[in-house]
């Protein structure tokens, strides 16, 4: 019995761990982010060759204000939830087929961490 106890305990801390994982650090994603700067502010209402990303988290697809998207995020039917940005970040044009990102985050530690990021920024 305690045993079994001492397994579900070991499993629970593993779980918890890998979710604390999943869901990124947001200090290193602010790093991560500068790597995105030259194309996104992340000042509201400050687009530059792509839309700012501030309040992304939540946001439906297409939807920033005075940015001209690509025909495919015009008409994506996404809201920008933290698996559906992490996807897009690690592969645009395989996510959103005809997008006009081109770069594309492959570790994806950065990635999980530029959401984490960005989900603050979303909080605010």
């Amino acid at each position: 019995m305690v045993l079994a106890g001492l397994s579900l305990s070991v499993a629970m801390a593993a779980t918890a761990a890998k979710a604390q994982e999943a869901a990124g650090d947001p200090a290193a994603g602010e790093r991560v982010y500068r790597q995105c700067a030259a194309c996104h502010s992340i000042e509201l209402g400050q687009n530059r060759a792509g839309p700012h990303l501030f309040g992304i988290v939540g946001q439906n697809a297409g939807s920033v204000e005075g940015f001209r998207y690509s025909q495919a995020m015009r008409e994506a039917d996404i809201v920008w939830n933290e698996e559906n940005l992490t996807a897009y970040v690690t592969d645009p044009r395989g996510f959103l087929p005809g997008t006009t990102m081109r770069v594309a985050l492959r570790d994806p530690d950065d990635a999980a961490d530029l959401v984490a990021y960005l989900r603050i920024l979303s909080s605010e």
